[in-house]
């Protein structure tokens, strides 16, 4: 890649500067959106959870996919709904159901995430109570 190819739009630098990027972004993520916060909370609740109920191998697994992807779709929500922010200033319905829409993924997995928590965690709780 020539010195020009560098100075165009859309250009990140090197490999490990992208790294760097990617962490402003969660860090902008977990600066400013309420609902990764709660989803940061209630990931270090089930990981507590977890660890009091020493839960298998594959739970783990299963407890940190869900966690994960969680995350990964909230960070994905915010960003279609800043460049929908970014695009127009002022309402249109399809902004607006651009953003309904990847709201509701996050919505989906949130409601997939209670049921599996509920399989995985159900048993422990009813045999610890």
């Amino acid at each position: 890649m020539d010195s020009k190819d560098r100075n165009q739009k859309g250009y990140r630098g090197s490999f490990t500067s992208s790294f760097s990027y990617a962490f402003d972004g969660l860090m902008f993520v977990l600066r400013t959106e309420r609902n990764i916060k709660v989803h940061v909370f209630l990931a270090f609740v089930m990981i507590g959870l977890s660890l009091f109920f020493q839960i298998t191998k594959v739970e783990w697994l299963i407890l940190f996919l869900v966690i994960a992807g969680m995350f990964v779709i909230e960070i994905i929500n915010t960003a279609i709904e800043n460049v929908v922010d970014l695009v127009t200033e002022e309402y249109h319905p399809l902004a607006k159901t651009a953003k309904d829409v990847a709201a509701s993924a996050a919505l989906v997995f949130a409601c997939i995430s209670v049921i599996i928590g509920v399989i995985l965690f159900g048993p422990y709780l009813l045999t610890y109570l």
